[in-house]
């Protein structure tokens, strides 16, 4: 199947030219002129990969990657006329992947693309299992297990404390939660979020207590050191 890259540029000359460049190349296209119409797109569909120029109205390419990476977890590569040090060092620490000074040669772009595809489909792997003190998840064969003993959960009760392990520490509110696991079409109230946390809790028994409130805004997975 297709993969399907996203290019963020507010130019449409240069946002068609890229997309040109991937189409030639057998690749699938979305595109969107600014930062906040493109969150608006992923929450509909998360691409495999996007590209982003940096200087853009409305939200520019760092403040994008730092609202992208809050709830998803997509290969970024920027794309800007700004080739200053600090600028790509900036960009690589907001979690980019990689960073491109216009203008650029096809070749070098679609080496770039492919560059970062491989080290994320390399990292998906390795990332099949998740641990978190005794608690511990095999992703493909969807399994939880205490103390390396299989528990039972509903699908909702294990995309649950995937998440809450895949980021361990990482606090998220009732909204996010909603959004990231019941999808953006659930017409539910965030007492949805309350009653899974709780019964997964009771499932996980003595260690149900990983999963800490903090209250007034969500809830987190926390390992003590």
């Amino acid at each position: 199947m297709s993969m399907t890259i996203m290019v963020i540029d507010d130019e449409e000359e240069m946002r068609k030219l890229v997309s040109t460049f991937l189409l030639n190349e057998g690749y699938k296209i979305a595109e969107a002129t600014n930062g906040i119409d493109a969150l608006q797109q992923i929450h509909r569909r998360s691409p495999d990969l996007i590209l982003i120029d940096v200087m853009m109205p409305y939200m520019d390419g760092f403040s994008f990657a730092e609202k992208l990476k809050e709830t998803h977890d997509i290969p970024l590569i920027f794309l800007t006329a700004k080739g200053e040090e600090w600028d790509k060092i900036h960009g690589l620490r907001l979690g980019g992947d990689d960073y491109i000074v216009k203008p650029f040669h096809p070749g070098e772009l679609m080496a770039r693309i492919e560059s970062v595809l491989r080290r994320s489909k390399a990292a998906s792997k390795q990332a099949s299992s998740f641990k978190a003190g005794p608690l511990k998840i095999l992703v493909e064969a969807h399994s939880a297990f205490i103390h390396d003993k299989p528990i039972s959960l509903t699908l909702k009760e294990f995309e649950l404390l995937l998440l809450l392990m895949k980021n361990q520490g990482k606090l998220f509110t009732r909204d996010q939660l909603l959004y990231l696991i019941w999808g953006d079409h659930y017409t539910g109230s965030e007492r949805t979020v309350d009653t899974h946390i709780k019964t997964l809790r009771l499932k996980l028994k003595d260690e149900g207590k990983l999963i800490q409130t903090v209250w007034g805004k969500g809830y987190k997975l926390e390992v003590p050191s």
